[in-house]
């Protein structure tokens, strides 16, 4: 039979994937590593034996092209608009509301964020979403000192599951869909399989709610983030801001957390009582960590009192870091030691720490001593030549400000490149790279907060996840594995066959694109209904979800690896949590598949 005979060429590529799979499972090599090897061993063996099919060579370039897929340009352009998203500050405000529901109930909050990302992507694009999610999901966990790296994971498993449920979820869907109605096939409707998806999103959601963090690990997602030092500093209130008469004890209930220890009105300390009402002008002297000291003022309505230099330098590039006073400083036990900080490193100073501190010290005012800890605002260049500067210290806790007033911009990009690619009326590759362009022609991010946004490990495992896919679907050896499926039907029941032939396409789009699955997954699908002489609408089906259920590596969708990259996980982590769900997704869409067209 000609479907048994393999090539060495194709032994040799399995081969390969193997022992890259293995390698990444392992963590012997790092990923980048591991990946590069496979590429490499790719480009050997078919630069030294070439190989021909369909009158088309493969050689080694081939297995370069994937550095130009307009797969990975996405994936880069993406990453770039969340980083963009997250420098503005632009989804602080949600984030802040949604860290008050989780904070006073975390799982119900979680809960919530799940059923919404399943419902929501039925009609969106997965990608974008999970682009929105990440951000808020980061912010959220930093406000509530949890750990982004057991939520993330878990909501971008939501969204692809939702993703399944209509035709537009996915261009897989789409592709699928349109394959089998060009061989055939009775087109589906829109929603002609919702329920089957919504039933098993039921039963999965328990899993993605109380499992699945219980198997990630609990690390912090962002190395930038500042230590939790707690600062003296002072918030001046705004007139006609949300303090201004408010009552004292409104204004503790809206900053969840905020530490009032003095009130001072035209100079004077007044008595803090809860019921007193405040005034714009007050002075409220606070005590907190850096980045909730920022929020608070945002949320009642007040700015951060500064000692801040004559040029305070580009506002775009302001950075906040915690600068130690040492023995040897100048600035130590005289009044004017602040301002003389300030003058000579061209650095605002906003915040102070002292250790065993008796009484609240105003930042713009106290004495310096050698042991205290100055928050300290300015660019960072500035910033780099303080830690050559002597009697200072600078602490490695560097947190770069949001350019604020470049969020709404920020916002209206993104939700621009989100209309562009949900209305087809662009390539999401198109739209997300003119979403980078006008990021930076706004001024909202910079190439240096570009190009930190990137990754190299998800550059790699695109790479050479595409490299596989070509080689694997050039020599045939997907083609053949599904015609050997397709022999089945002689002996097994058609409710197991389409089982069957759900895990095969699960198993290939883990691996090869979900698109390139879908194609080679849907004629199979027909012509075994046909030989089984069954409707092949539930075959088709089987296919359209096998391609989606993409949870067992990080190169199995582009979201995997956007979050991987956000939460800090390893290719191990995807396995341990995605795997389960895979199968209770594939015995769970089996069943009510087989159930709903009569195949058992």
């Amino acid at each position: 039979m000609p479907w048994l005979y393999i090539d060495w060429h194709a032994v040799a590529v399995v081969g390969v994937a193997i022992m890259t799979f293995w390698l990444f499972a392992s963590e012997r090599l790092p990923v980048q590593t591991s990946a590069l090897l496979a590429v490499l061993a790719l480009m050997l063996i078919f630069g030294i034996f070439p190989y021909e099919a369909a009158g088309r060579e493969l050689g080694p370039e081939v297995f370069l092209a994937g550095f130009g897929h307009s797969a990975l340009i996405t994936i880069l352009c993406l990453m770039v608009l969340g980083r963009g998203l997250v420098t503005t500050g632009a989804l602080e405000p949600v984030a802040r509301v949604l860290a008050r529901f989780w904070s006073f109930s975390g799982q119900g909050a979680f809960l919530l964020t799940l059923v919404i990302c399943l419902m929501v992507s039925g009609l969106l694009n997965d990608t974008p979403i999970v682009v929105l999610m990440m951000p808020v999901l980061l912010s959220v966990a930093a406000r509530t000192k949890g750990s982004a790296s057991q939520t993330l994971l878990p909501m971008n498993y939501a969204v692809l599951i939702g993703g399944m449920a209509t035709t537009i979820g996915t261009s897989t869907n789409l592709l699928v869909v349109g394959i089998a109605e060009d061989l055939g096939v009775a087109s589906f409707g829109l929603f002609d399989f919702t329920h089957i998806v919504a039933l098993a999103a039921a039963v999965a959601l328990p899993y993605l709610w109380l499992v699945m963090p219980r198997l990630l690990p609990a690390h912090a997602t962002d190395a930038r983030s500042p230590s939790l030092l707690t600062f003296d500093a002072v918030l001046d209130l705004k007139k006609e801001g949300f303090a201004d008469g408010s009552e004292l004890r409104t204004i503790l209930k809206r900053a969840d957390g905020l530490k009032v220890l003095d009130v001072i009105r035209a100079g004077k300390q007044v008595m803090k009582l809860p019921t007193m009402h405040l005034r714009g002008g007050d002075r409220l002297l606070v005590t907190d960590t850096a980045q909730r000291l920022r929020e608070h003022a945002a949320e009642i309505g007040a700015t951060l009192r500064a000692a801040m230099p004559r040029d305070p330098g580009d506002p775009a590039s302001q950075v906040l870091a915690q600068v130690l006073v040492t023995q040897e400083s100048e600035f130590t036990g005289n009044p004017t030691g602040i301002a003389r900080f300030v003058d000579t490193h061209r650095l605002g100073v906003i915040g102070i720490h002292r250790p065993e501190r008796e009484v609240m010290m105003d930042p713009t005012a106290a004495i310096l001593r050698p042991g205290d800890v100055l928050l300290v605002q300015g660019p960072g260049d500035r910033i780099e030549q303080l830690k050559t500067a002597g009697g200072v210290l600078v602490l490695d806790a560097n947190l770069a400000l949001p350019h604020t007033r470049k969020a709404p911009v920020a916002l209206a990009i993104m939700a621009l490149v989100i209309f562009l690619a949900a209305t087809k009326l662009l390539p999401m590759v198109l739209a997300a790279a003119s979403g980078v362009a006008l990021l930076m022609l706004t001024g909202c991010l910079r190439w240096q907060e570009a190009t930190d946004a990137l990754a190299s490990n998800v550059i790699m495992i695109v790479v050479a996840s595409l490299a596989l896919g070509e080689a694997l679907e050039v020599t045939g050896t997907i083609r053949r594995a599904g015609e050997l499926l397709a022999l089945t039907g002689d002996w097994m029941h058609p409710a197991a066959i389409l089982a069957c032939l759900m895990i095969f396409m699960a198993m290939v789009t883990n691996f090869v694109s979900n698109n390139a699955a879908a194609i080679i997954g849907t004629p199979v699908a027909v012509v075994m209904a046909a030989t089984l002489g069954v409707d092949p609408r539930p075959f088709v089906l089987a296919v359209l979800f096998g391609c989606n259920l993409s949870y067992a590596t990080p190169m199995g969708y582009q979201t995997n690896l956007l979050v991987m990259s956000a939460g800090g996980y390893r290719f191990a982590d995807f396995v341990r949590a995605g795997l389960p769900l895979l199968i209770l997704m594939w015995l769970t869409l089996s069943f009510l598949l087989a159930e709903s067209y009569d195949l058992f």
